[in-house]
């Protein structure tokens, strides 16, 4: 049978773990906040008092501190070169040029910490930014 002729199935991609916590952690944000917002109506008519309302509030802030958490946290530490250590890696090769009596140039300033195997935490820049996400 030529392969044109063949039916294509087509497979299903998996949606990343990080992707279902994070949307897990907005719908029960969303859930929370939507129950936050009926309290004040009950509260009116005398059903519901501010403590109710101020302990939902804290439980939606603890949720979603926890949801992020476990979604975030493994990002962070995720090694970003998977060829890093290999003789396979990019990153190791430099380029650098040095300009009369100026201290020489090199791309390894960029790219070493990932040729060595580091994460996004690990990274001049971005690590101190990183370090703020929970996890």
């Amino acid at each position: 049978m030529a392969s044109h002729a063949r039916t294509r199935h087509r497979h299903r991609r998996r949606v990343p773990r990080g992707l279902t916590r994070a949307g897990l952690a907005l719908t029960v944000a969303g859930a929370a906040l939507a129950a936050a917002g009926a309290a004040p109506a009950g509260a009116a008519r005398g059903h519901e008092s501010e403590l109710d309302v101020q302990a939902a509030g804290k439980a939606l802030g603890d949720a979603l501190q926890h949801s992020l958490a476990g979604g975030v946290g493994p990002v962070k530490s995720l090694k970003l070169d998977p060829l890093a250590g290999t003789s396979a890696d990019p990153l190791t090769n430099k380029i650098g040029t040095q300009v009369a009596d100026f201290k020489p140039l090199t791309t390894g300033i960029v790219t070493d910490p990932i040729a060595r195997g580091g994460a996004l935490e690990d990274l001049p820049l971005t690590g101190t930014a990183v370090g703020l996400l929970p996890g």
